[in-house]
């Protein structure tokens, strides 16, 4: 079971941060400067992290790294008496085979020993390392989620955050895993080996370890240097997923302006920076271990000039020197072996300083902290006095200067006044997201600073204007408002909202998906959705923004009978822009310029002719008289009786529960039919063969060769050249060191001292001639493959970008292809393929350079014996694929899990605001922890096979030595031999076997590159149904904008069995006015995305200008049309970017400020302090729906479409705004073909042909006057219910 530890107990309050101006640049300058706290994270994972398994595992994983790294030390103790048995019986071989026998045996029982310890170092370090790992990055994700919104505003983004969850938490885990137990083991190889070295001949260890100084000194300055590139990779890498994360959960408005190409070369910006890093990296790494290799083979080469003259003067065996120089080698070599450890460390540490900074801070409004009042009686009394108030991203514009408002209990307040006049800042103070820079807000006389903030947010229920919802079902979604939910509340609290009728027609109910941020709903299923989750969270003071902007008639005014049930008794926040939502209010205020400006009742304010409000309520009447004028008959008029609208209602509730199948409530994301079976489906609505199933198929069963990886570093085939060169060289230098020790050794036993100085003084000279070919070759190298693996990981993940953003919309609606499981892919399928090519590929070429040079020398030296040897490799591969084979399915499932879990954390923090209000910090979490423990659970089980299979190959190691020695002394006994070429051949094979060794040390790294191999080529073999890249297809020079819907048929591709039109036809005249109405849910949506060709209809055709769409390139046909969405989304960038998002030229400022002007924009971006250039934020966060609203509009003018798609467009504006920016559109409008999506129906009432859209075809369609003429008409029927709802 996952032990999470609570933050509080396990950490120190860190000191906050929420008040530094932060930024990225200054907080890059920290990571360098907090040198010192890094050096201590490690300590502190271990202290923070680890319960009472982890650390018995790690007791475990420490005695048997010790254990396991002292057995190569041991193993030169027996080498030297072996040696001694060989070289002291030459001329009695039958003494020499018994003396061989006994020690050889020595090699067995050894291995047994190494094979227990290499067990239980591997696979508790593992399983420790996996478990922590676990633990961190729920921890982490609890810190963010606990975080206060000003520190998430100023210091990180949704990708950064999710980037650091997928990507660092894998290098903490190198930190703390199995790295941890192999440097323990190489430490231990290290003192083992010196401590025997010392034992044996204290002198030639002492010549040996002058040398040392120069490698540590190497190794610590590639430390230095690999922290500090990889801390500035990182920094590039969290940049491109927070482009990712922005791109993919917007891609609807990416596709909309063709801003693909934008998005790819913004990626690839950042991708340059880490490359940039990367290949410092490798440079470094290279000069130090050639460095390092250099004074090792340097100093053998001063330990066998010295040894020989200890055995020819001073009398010392030729065993002793051997046992000295290998116990020297073994020990040194360990250092070098620790390399990668030391840069998983470095690695490691980065990463987590980042993540442990978040973890440790205690943020100024702790939503976890306990400490604060509880009021056992809460009459809901909210007091706002002397409120100053800045927003911490642009703490140079003011909001609120000395704003004071009273709203007593049990009453309802409405707020009014400009889009962007500070209505939902009001909110986000009472909600206690920001606090005020001076003044207090009270709730019953108590200042809301000193109050249990968890308590007072279950206190208080928040419908926001763009209403949020997670990736989950309906049911949870309902249900986050209160924990524990029974089934009934649930229920009930839908039928309240207005949403049981569209739940209850859905195949799955309240089981049904509603995809990444709501997106398989409509605008107003989501809303109702929402209030539904608000309603059952029962609070006692009622925030309700915008509440039902989104709604049609129908639904808007029984949803507001709803509301106003649940507003009696409780105290009410009410912001609208409708004024005739709020008019029965008991208190309006009235905000303008920071400050409330009027405050009364309706019928008071209105008593002021010149006042703030009445000019609202006129510039809301002159709609209300256009409203009157819709054309309605003075009989048909008084005929709106409620019995009339009630019976009709109750008619149409009838007919839609009775099964009929041609009732249809439909989205523009999800579809259902009434009387649709229940066999059906649970994720995002497919069975076995729905999208995601086979998404998961195309993963599972494609099987790419790594030639084709290679084929992609085409480019580089150079430097492949150079690189491999180097690398087969630098394998050689083992096979060519065994040589040279084998006739060391051979000339040790000469009996002529003289004879065994010259040899011995040759061959030593030859280790120098090595020492200098080691220090060229493998920089050359390092420097070679990690130039290609930075090449390729930033092609790759280029290309594979640039492949998501070619596919169809339909490929985004699928589970697994969210915003934060493609962030994660990109991120660990990239970084494994890089691993694959920049150090595996360089070591098989290094190995193959050993293998070749290993065998030339074993079988030219004896046959015989290394035919033996060599028979016992296959015993390694077989335990190599064995594993391999294991290990595939168990990372593939690890890597989908935590792809799961990336979507549940993405979610959260981009709706951390909701998710705040709601108190559901501890809900995700558990969410997350239960999404983490399948990964976990593999990972266990991966920790088990790993300590199987180096036990094993341990055994076969040491067992081969014992076994080909005595096999070599049998040769010798035979004459088939000699002494020396059984040293030959042995150190030619083993030497080789240590780098098949080193390449089987991957497998676990391999498995999972191919996996993501395999999964990156699924993703760029996909062929993309609607490519918006590809260059095929027609484009006219003259648009003339004739739309025609002929026959159209359609379903979604998640609900393919759910009809949405049947045979619907529509025809939009060049230059002309379509106004498409209807239910919210009726489809409307719908044909603006067949007409933008975000999907295909099944059958029927779409024209534009007498030409079938799907003949036309897509890019260019995007690019013809402007849309306005009902929700706007701009980019984390400047206004300026994004108005002008919709041009690949650049945009002169005239034109920007003229669109911006058009648009009503123009005055709000300029009273800014930084204008145009004003970052917006996460989403547009740091600007109101109004203003969103309107920057999006300005961005469709500068597009300057033929085609005007407008879907709720000013929706969320105020009256004076829409006013403006209606009357802007109607200019906009003029000489383009547009098609109008609006509940209001003033606002479509001059359309050149209005079409009701029911029953997944046009019932109705022709002028205003026309329609209205139809009495019981479906359009006279939704008059009457607007007008009754106004």
């Amino acid at each position: 079971m996952l032990i999470i530890s609570d933050l509080d107990e396990d950490l120190d309050p860190g000191e906050s941060r929420s008040q530094r101006s932060g930024r990225r640049k200054e907080r890059r300058d920290e990571c360098e400067e907090h040198e010192e706290g890094r050096g201590r994270v490690q300590r502190a994972i271990f202290q923070a992290y680890a319960d009472l398994v982890d650390v018995l595992l790690m007791i475990i994983g420490t005695i048997g790294s010790v254990a396991n790294g002292v057995a190569l030390p041991l193993m030169t103790l027996i080498f030297g008496s072996l040696t001694n048995a060989f070289g002291n019986n030459q001329n009695d071989t039958s003494v020499l085979v018994h003396q061989v026998s006994k020690v050889a045996i020595k090699f067995v029982y050894l291995g047994a020993g190494a094979a227990v310890a290499s067990y239980c170092e591997v696979t508790c370090w593992m399983i420790a390392g996996e478990r922590q790992a676990a633990r961190i990055r729920s921890l982490y994700l609890r810190a963010i989620l606990r975080q206060d919104v000003p520190f998430l505003d100023l210091e990180t983004t949704t990708g950064a955050v999710v980037g650091r969850m997928a990507g660092d938490t894998i290098l903490i885990q190198d930190a703390i895993g199995e790295k941890v137990g192999k440097f323990q083991q190489l430490l231990s190889t290290f003192v083992g080996g010196f401590a025997v070295a010392f034992f044996k001949g204290w002198k030639l260890t002492l010549v040996m370890v002058a040398t040392l100084p120069l490698l540590v000194f190497s190794f610590a300055a590639l430390a230095a240097v690999m922290s500090k590139t990889s801390s500035k990779g990182q920094l590039a890498y969290a940049e491109a997923g927070t482009t990712v994360e922005q791109v993919v959960s917007a891609i609807r408005t990416v596709s909309s302006y063709t801003g693909e190409n934008k998005s790819v070369q913004e990626y690839d910006r950042a991708l340059a920076k880490a490359e940039k890093a990367g290949i410092m990296a490798g440079a470094a790494s290279g000069l130090g271990i050639g460095f390092a290799l250099m004074t090792m083979f340097l100093s053998y080469a001063l330990a066998m000039w010295y040894g020989s003259i200890l055995v020819a003067d001073h009398g010392a065996s030729g065993g002793s020197v051997i046992s000295v120089v290998f116990a020297v080698l073994t020990g040194g070599s360990s250092l070098g072996q620790a390399a990668p450890c030391v840069s998983a460390f470095a690695a490691g540490k980065t990463a987590a300083y980042k993540m442990f900074e978040v973890i440790k801070r205690i943020p100024v409004i702790d939503a976890s902290n306990i400490k604060g009042k509880v009021l056992n009686n809460l009459k809901g009394e909210i007091e706002l006095c002397n409120i100053e108030f800045t927003y911490p991203t642009r703490p140079d514009v003011k909001i609120f200067e000395d704003l004071n408002l009273t709203i007593a209990a049990g009453t309802t307040v409405a707020l009014v006044g400009e889009s962007g006049s500070g209505k939902s800042t009001v909110v986000s103070l009472v909600e206690r997201f920001y606090d005020p820079i001076s003044g207090q807000v009270l709730v019953d006389g108590v200042d809301i600073r000193l109050l249990q903030l968890r308590w007072l947010r279950q206190q208080v229920g928040l419908v926001s204007q763009e209403p949020v919802l997670f990736g989950t079902s309906i049911w949870e979604n309902i249900a986050y408002g209160k924990e524990d939910a029974k089934e009934e509340e649930i229920q009930a609290a839908a039928m309240l909202a207005n949403a049981s009728n569209f739940i209850r027609q859905m195949p799955e109910g309240f089981n049904t998906q509603v995809g990444e941020r709501g997106i398989q709903l409509s605008g107003g299923q989501k809303q109702r959705v929402a209030i539904a989750r608000a309603i059952l969270k029962n609070p006692r003071i009622l925030l309700l923004d915008e509440a039902t902007s989104a709604l049609d008639a129908e639904s808007e005014k029984i949803v507001q009978e709803a509301l106003e049930k649940v507003m009696v008794g409780r105290t009410t926040v009410v912001i609208a822009h409708r004024l005739t939502t709020i008019r029965s209010a008991d208190l309006i205020a009235v905000i303008e310029h920071g400050v409330v400006v009027e405050t009364g009742t309706h019928e008071e304010l209105l008593s002021n002719p010149n006042g703030a409000y009445s000019q609202l309520v006129h510039l809301q009447q002159i709609y209300k008289h256009q409203d009157k004028d819709l054309g309605l008959k003075p009989e048909l008029d008084t005929c709106v009786s409620d019995n009339f609208i009630h019976g009709d209602l109750q008619r149409s509730s009838d007919h839609s529960s009775s099964g009929a199948r041609n009732i249809i409530v439909n989205s523009p994301r999800n579809s259902v039919t009434v009387a649709e079976s229940a066999a059906v489906f649970r994720s995002g609505g497919q069975g076995e063969d729905g999208p995601q199933a086979a998404a998961k198929k195309i993963i599972r069963h494609a099987d790419t060769s790594v030639f084709r990886l290679a084929a992609l570093n085409k480019p580089e085939l150079p430097l492949f050249i150079v690189g491999s060169i180097a690398a087969a060289a630098n394998g050689t230098a083992f096979p060519v060191f065994g040589l040279l020790l084998s006739n060391v050794i051979s000339s040790f036993y000469l009996p002529n001292k003289h004879k065994l100085r010259h040899d011995a003084n040759f061959w030593s000279l030859m280790y120098v001639v090595l020492a200098v070919g080691i220090f060229i070759v493998a920089p050359a190298q390092s420097f070679s493959f990690g130039l290609i693996g930075q090449r390729l990981i930033r092609r790759l993940r280029r290309m594979t970008f640039d492949k998501v953003l070619r596919q169809e919309i339909a490929w985004f609606d699928v589970d697994e292809n969210s915003s934060g499981a493609i962030g994660a892919r990109l991120s660990t399928d990239a970084a494994a393929v890089k691993g694959m090519v920049g150090d595996t590929l360089s070591l098989i070429v290094q190995n193959i350079g050993t293998i070749v040079c290993g065998l030339t020398i074993a079988f030219v030296s004896n046959w015989q014996l290394a035919l033996v040897i060599l028979a016992l490799v296959p015993l390694l591969g077989m335990q190599g694929f064995i594993q391999m084979k294991f290990m595939q399915g168990f990372s593939n499932d690890a890597k989908e899990a935590y792809q799961d879990a990336s979507r549940v954390a993405n979610d959260a923090i981009s709706s951390i605001r909701t998710v705040s209000s709601f108190c559901a910090e501890e809900k995700v979490v558990r969410l997350y922890q239960k999404k983490c423990q399948k990964p976990l659970r593999s990972g266990i089980c991966q920790g088990y096979l790993s300590g199987v299979a180096l036990g094993f190959s341990n055994f076969v190691l040491f067992a081969s030595y014992g076994l080909s020695f005595w096999f070599g002394a049998r040769l010798v006994d035979q004459k088939k031999t000699s002494f020396s070429n059984v040293f030959r051949v042995f150190f030619a094979i083993t030497m080789s076997a240590i780098g098949v060794s080193q390449a089987a040390g991957l497998s676990p790294d391999l498995t999972k590159v191919k996996i993501a191999v395999n999964s990156v080529f699924a993703l760029l073999d996909r062929e993309s149904k609607i490519d918006p890249l590809a260059k095929s297809g027609k484009t006219l020079k003259v648009v003339k904008g004739e739309v025609e819907l002929q026959h159209i048929s359609f379903t979604y591709p998640t609900r393919p069995t759910v009809p949405i039109f049947q045979d619907l036809s529509l025809t939009v005249h060049a230059g002309k006015t379509v106004a498409l109405v209807g239910e919210s849910g009726s489809g409307k949506s719908t044909i603006i995305s067949l007409i933008e060709r975000f999907y295909d209809p099944d059958s029927g055709q779409i024209l534009i200008d007498g030409i079938d769409i799907k003949q036309f390139q897509v890019r260019w046909l995007r690019q013809q049309i402007g849309l306005v969405s009902q929700e706007p989304i701009l980019f984390n960038t400047t206004i300026r970017e994004n108005i002008s998002y919709g041009r690949d030229d650049v945009v002169p400022n005239t034109e920007i400020e003229a669109a911006s002007k058009v648009a009503n924009a123009h005055k709000f971006i300029t009273a800014l302090p930084d204008g145009f250039n004003t970052t917006v934020g996460e989403r547009g966060v740091q600007l109101s729906g109004g203003q969103k609203q309107r920057v999006a509009i300005a961005r469709a003018i500068v597009k300057d479409p033929k085609i005007l798609l407008l879907d709720e467009a000013t929706s969320a504006l105020d009256a004076e705004s829409e006013h403006v920016v209606q009357e802007a559109l109607d200019r906009v409008m003029v000489h383009r073909s547009t098609i109008v999506v609006a509940h209001r129906l003033s606002t479509i009432r001059n359309a050149d042909v209005i079409a009701v859209v029911k029953n997944g075809t046009i019932v109705e369609q022709g002028k205003h006057a026309e329609l209205m003429a139809k009495q019981g008409g479906a359009y006279s029927v939704l008059v009457m219910l607007h007008l009754s709802a106004t």
